[in-house]
């Protein structure tokens, strides 16, 4: 997911150069939006890490 935010970074920088700022709008806001998507499931992701990692070794 943060790859294909990239992409859609860098498709969003080029539009811009060329001039087609529509596009390089559009880019750019589905860049946010899948890098925040990321952004949201990767501490969701942590976080249970922490939590199932806490469970499986008990204090002694």
């Amino acid at each position: 997911m943060l790859r294909w935010a990239l992409v859609f970074f860098i498709v969003a920088i080029i539009a811009a150069i060329f001039g087609f700022t529509g596009i390089a709008a559009g880019a750019a806001d589905i860049a946010r939006i899948l890098f925040f998507l990321f952004l949201i499931i990767f501490i969701i992701s942590l976080v249970l890490g922490l939590v199932r990692g806490r469970a499986a070794h008990p204090p002694a």
